[in-house]
């Protein structure tokens, strides 16, 4: 038993210190995207805690450059190359209907013979009509089975032009070539997620795990003994009234946290857990962007604000004209009364400001 402070201690400090955008992804495994900019995307709040020098979009940017796909793991996001191969191919991610089969094998061709296609410009050539996509509305045909195909991992995503993913072949990857390289493979997608979500209780573990059937949907079958299999080789320990889990290789940090002050993404591992979070700081963080206005508690997208080793609220945060708007909440009515708290809140401001403003050729 240990005391459930090391717990806490031990997530914050897996911010790491901030490093090269490539070394960063390479670390992080997956970082998750999302669409919304309230005051900047959720991969770019990701990673400024951890890039030296980050600015918004820098990640699209930089994004052909950098060894790293777009590709879904347990979310949709950036995935580096090597998760990526990890993941593919989705044998049985069959395309869906199967009428497809022959459309998909003719626009494979002509990607192949294009390079890199638009899906416009796709559709223009084989006007492939409408669909209902997940929602009820009608979206393009060819969209869709765009999307199909690159979740199958016949296509890619080469860039983006104005949000929309622009597509190019993607080279086949290899099969396991037995039961025994299979395991291997869903064991190393099992220690990944771990590695980026550490430290997990009983049911976080379970639930990362879980999530492995978007990633290796050919596998999901695999995944309970898979989950078996970490909870004998993880790092563990009984804190809280849970049993806590975390990486082999890595020891259980009992440091105290550096007086910082860091405003967190809704989707940043420290937060994405939110059982987690209730049971390490006490309190419910919500994402509230698709809640309607009448019932929000925190706001359109209320960005967690951690103190050292604490979450003592949240803030909302625009850009206008130039200038910061932030407002805040606090879990005690009140912010910290340690005069270092409002130094360093300052300096937070100081460094999203000229995240969101500086817009510069990334470091890769």
């Amino acid at each position: 038993m240990i005391p459930l402070d090391d717990i806490r201690r031990f997530a914050v400090s897996r911010l790491g210190a901030r490093a090269t955008l490539a070394a960063a992804i390479e670390r992080l495994g997956f970082v998750q995207a999302d669409p919304i900019r309230a005051p900047a995307r959720a991969q770019d709040l990701t990673l400024r805690h951890r890039v030296e020098g980050y600015r918004a979009g820098d990640l699209e940017r930089a994004y052909a450059t950098l060894a790293v796909e777009e590709d879904v793991f347990i979310n949709y996001g950036f995935v580096s190359r090597s998760l990526h191969a990890l993941m593919h191919p989705r044998t049985g991610a069959g395309l869906s209907p199967s009428a497809a089969n022959k459309r998909a094998r003719d626009l494979l061709a002509f990607v192949r013979e294009r390079g890199t296609v638009h899906p416009r410009e796709v559709d223009a050539h084989f006007a492939h009509g409408t669909v209902t996509n997940y929602w009820g509305g009608s979206s393009s045909a060819t969209t869709h089975l765009l999307e199909a195909m690159h979740y199958k991992g016949l296509l890619r995503v080469a860039r983006r032009e104005a949000g929309i993913r622009i597509y190019a072949p993607q080279p086949e990857k290899p099969a396991p070539t037995g039961a025994s390289e299979r395991r291997q493979r869903i064991d190393a997608l099992v220690d990944v997620v771990v590695r980026k979500y550490a430290p997990l209780s009983t049911s976080g573990l379970s639930v990362v795990v879980r999530r492995l059937r978007y990633a290796a949907p050919q596998w999901r079958g695999e995944l309970a003994p898979a989950l078996e299999r970490a909870r004998k080789r993880l790092s563990q320990a009984a804190a809280g009234g849970d049993t806590w889990y975390w990486p082999a290789d890595e020891e259980l940090s009992g440091a105290e946290a550096a007086d910082e002050v860091r405003l967190l993404a809704p989707f940043d591992p420290v937060v994405w857990d939110r059982r987690r979070f209730e049971q390490l700081w006490g309190w419910a963080y919500r994402f509230e962007a698709y809640t309607p206005v009448p019932k929000r508690k925190l706001g359109y997208y209320a960005l967690p604000l951690l103190w050292r080793d604490r979450v003592v609220g949240w803030a909302n945060v625009s850009l206008r004209d130039g200038q910061l708007d932030a407002s805040f909440g606090y879990v005690a009515a009140r912010p910290p009364r340690d005069r270092a708290f409002r130094n360093e809140l300052d300096a937070e401001l100081a460094r999203m400001r000229g995240f969101l403003v500086t817009a510069r050729t990334p470091r890769t």
